[in-house]
């Protein structure tokens, strides 16, 4: 990482999430702006740009702010991987292993969701087909 610094503007267009969004995972704790303009604005890392995108693809999936942060945590300490024994690091690994877990099932219930409407439309696109032309005459 070159250590450039993102005012919370440019952090919003990349991740495409609200300033509001941004300005509650902060006071929730769970992205903190890596630092401060001698103005107070919040100024924000690649990491912290990554932290957001996990956050952003958990939230459709139905994951809560408590296991977001819980997620992050697990993540974090894996990532600086000094202090861990073996024991901790596998609780750790565990953790991670669950959100994938619970991840892949919500996909598989999205996917059924997303077929189900399909065959909506296309039934909808149908009828109308079929009665689009009499209407006409």
């Amino acid at each position: 990482m070159d250590g450039k610094h993102m005012q919370i503007g440019e952090v919003a267009a990349r991740t495409e999430l609200s300033l509001r969004t941004i300005r509650h995972y902060d006071e929730t704790g769970l992205v903190r702006p890596s630092a401060r303009s001698q103005g107070g604005f919040r100024l924000y890392t690649e990491n912290d740009v990554a932290r957001l995108m996990v956050i952003r693809r958990m939230k459709p999936l139905g994951f809560t702010l408590d296991q977001m942060g819980d997620l992050l945590d697990a993540t974090d300490r894996l990532d600086a991987g000094t202090g861990l024994d073996g024991d901790e690091r596998e609780a750790l690994l565990e953790r991670v292993r669950a959100y994938e877990q619970a991840a892949a099932q919500q996909v598989e219930k999205l996917r059924v969701q997303l077929s189900r409407a399909e065959d909506f439309a296309a039934t909808l696109r149908a009828r109308l087909e079929r009665t689009a032309p009499a209407a006409r005459t």
